[in-house]
């Protein structure tokens, strides 16, 4: 009986050691769960940025011993992630361990910052269900006497330069005119006034900008920033120096070139990869080599010790600057270009049709780039935007009819398609003309009457029935083919937006009307400067088209064998004869001197054809003829007295001459 009561005593033992165990462990890993459990609720309210939430997760006596109130540790993180731009905050490999007392939970956290991703191992120390905080749970070697310090560095923005490495678009320094208000004196007015006519500002603008909440007496108000600004010592005014996005060219180049602005909220929630306080462009150029032009900015973030030393270096991005963009233009001949346009509705585009180099793209009325760049006040923006000639347009990549240059390549086909014989005489009797009675009332009209025209009559004269008849001959198949060698329907490489040429609306014409009407450049015909130049280039090329190019390391690209040899010899014979013939419609371009061919234009512009109140605009097409070293298409919009493509022509023409001979 005894040896059975101590093997019983024996197993009670081991029973009541099981049950003890089983106690143990389920406490010690209710603990563990727990200590886990809290430092996961910690690191969500990090990955929402809900600050004020922190403190529950943490002793009062540690935020005291890290010299905080419970109120401050929540303004310490926000202040932090905030000034370091964290957008998202992701916790890993989260793990438990006993301590001595309580347990520590170490997790790897990766912040989302304005430099790129920071990740770092932290351990929290848990007990009593509550974390001992310190400063190295904001970073792992951060104590409570360091600071965080965000130094960004900005990358400097590309410059577009011109052929000759003249700036169109460059990093400058400029002036910035502003106020101290308390200096303008007793009377503010009349200074205000006088400031106003100084630097073209309006009196209203300026007090507006005074009446700003944030203004005192000893502030520096800025105005406006300009280069060069005058300085006449005027009471109140000082000019500062800055450093901005300038435009040599001004007005001259405005559509092309663009300009920048800062970055908005909503470009932020388009594009991610931008930050705020950046530079980037709004239109041209500007805008769409945008990402090359831009760069990449970069900075430290580090840890700053209590005497304001660099302790240690967080995460680190190098600068990337943006590269400078070298263009074909010749920054001469695009003011030029834009001169002669004379602040009319009109384009002008000039090229070295051998290469496609293009020289001058020119579009008036334009706007002041550095105005848009630097500061537009309200009167300014809306005097651009309410003309109603539009001087945001880019007139030389927006299709016209493009009238009487394109009989060229219709004169060009016809030749190639044996249906025009150049020397054959052909008797059109009057100044009217149309097929037979089923065209109704419409006729083709011409201007000037010749009793019998072959074609270099036809292309000195601007023949519109002898096209007409020509191009009816030739039959829709054939013109259309010989169309479609060229570059209608094509989107053309270049850095700026232009629809492609069209033939006509549909893919066949509905009437014969409307392909007589296109043989000398009506009908539904849609061609840009740009385009049309392109297309003439073949004049230029022995047949072969040669596609325009900005960028100046683009490589040249051709289509050959557009037109034939033939064909080029011809047409371009007749064309120099437009100049040289004292009857030809391009005789006053002879005075010039230079070996020049030409083939002038008008395109109406009416709602029907017996409509009086319809406008025209102007063409000149005119080439290098000798050497074939330049090229250039102009137009005027509404045409009329002095400003018509033609008698605007000399300048830029001479200096094309002079420079690429």
């Amino acid at each position: 009986m005894k040896t059975k009561y101590k093997l019983w005593s024996i197993g009670g033992i081991a029973i009541l050691f099981g049950v003890g165990g089983a106690t143990w462990y389920y406490q010690t890993h209710q603990a563990q769960a727990k200590a886990k459990e809290v430092v996961t609720e910690f690191t969500q309210a990090l990955s929402q940025q809900k600050f004020t939430e922190l403190s529950q997760y943490v002793t009062t006596d540690s935020i005291k011993t890290a010299g905080l109130k419970e109120d401050e540790l929540a303004t310490k993180y926000q202040n932090i992630y905030q000034g370091i731009g964290v957008t998202a905050v992701k916790v890993d490999q989260m793990k438990t361990t006993k301590q001595q007392k309580g347990y520590e939970v170490s997790y790897e956290l990766t912040l989302s910052t304005s430099l790129g991703k920071y990740t770092a191992t932290y351990q929290a120390l848990v007990d009593t269900n509550k974390i001992k905080w310190t400063p190295a749970l904001i970073f792992p070697d951060m104590t409570k006497d360091d600071t965080v310090s965000y130094q960004p560095l900005s990358a400097t923005r590309g410059q577009i330069f011109d052929r000759n490495q003249q700036g169109l678009a460059i990093n400058d320094t400029l002036d910035q005119v502003g106020i101290i208000p308390g200096q303008l004196g007793e009377q503010k007015e009349n200074a205000i006034a006088q400031i106003a006519t100084l630097y073209g500002l309006t009196s209203e603008g300026i007090n507006q900008t005074l009446a700003q909440s944030w203004v005192t007496d000893d502030a520096f108000v800025p105005l406006k920033v300009t280069k060069d600004a005058p300085n006449e010592n005027l009471s109140g005014v000082e000019i500062r120096q800055t450093t901005g996005r300038y435009y040599p060219l001004g007005e001259a180049a405005a559509q092309l070139i663009g300009y920048t602005g800062e970055v908005t909220a909503e470009d932020l929630e388009k594009n991610t990869k931008l930050e705020a306080g950046q530079l980037i462009g709004r239109s041209g150029l500007e805008q769409t080599l945008d990402d090359t032009l831009r760069g990449q900015d970069g900075g430290k973030i580090v840890l700053l010790d209590q005497d304001q030393q660099e302790k240690k270096v967080l995460l680190e991005k190098q600068v990337t600057n943006g590269q400078d963009v070298t263009l074909t233009l010749d920054s001469n001949a695009q003011k030029i270009a834009f001169e002669h346009l004379g602040g009319k509705k009109g384009s002008s585009v000039a090229t070295m049709p051998k290469t496609g180099d293009l020289l001058a793209l020119a579009s008036s009325p334009s706007y002041d780039p550095n105005k848009m760049a630097n500061g537009i006040s309200t009167a300014d923006y809306n005097a651009y935007a309410e003309n109603e000639a539009k001087p945001f347009i880019s007139r030389f990549a927006t299709r016209y009819a493009p009238g009487s240059t394109f009989k060229t390549i219709t004169a060009a086909l016809g030749i190639d398609a044996k249906t025009l014989d150049p020397d054959q005489k052909i008797a059109i009797p009057s100044l009217k003309w149309q097929k037979d009675d089923s065209w109704g009332d419409y006729q083709v009209t011409r201007v000037q009457q010749t009793d019998e025209v072959n074609l270099k009559d036809a292309l000195m004269y601007s023949d519109n029935i002898y096209f007409a008849q020509q191009t009816l001959k030739m039959g829709e198949a054939t013109f259309r083919e010989g169309l479609n060698r060229f570059i209608f329907g094509e989107t053309l490489d270049l850095p700026f937006e232009m629809k492609a040429a069209q033939i006509s609306n549909a893919d066949q014409f509905n009437s014969e009307i409307l392909l007589a009407d296109t043989g000398y450049g009506q009908g539904q015909l849609l061609i840009s400067p740009v385009e049309q130049a392109t297309m003439y280039s073949v004049f230029a090329n022995e047949g072969n088209l040669v596609y325009p190019r900005l960028l100046l390391d683009a490589k040249t690209k051709t289509k050959d064998n557009v037109i034939s040899q033939d064909a080029v010899k011809i047409v371009g014979s007749d064309l120099r004869a437009v100049v040289t013939e004292p009857t030809a419609f391009g005789y006053r371009l002879n005075a010039l001197g230079i070996d020049v061919a030409a083939k002038t234009g008008t395109a109406e512009i009416k709602q029907s054809q017996d409509d009086t109140t319809g406008t025209e605009n102007s063409f000149l097409f005119a080439y290098d003829y000798g050497k074939h070293n330049y090229l250039t298409v102009s137009m005027f919009e509404d045409s009329e007295g002095e400003y018509t493509a033609i008698k605007q022509a000399d300048d830029l023409l001479s200096y094309l001459a002079q420079t690429y001979q």
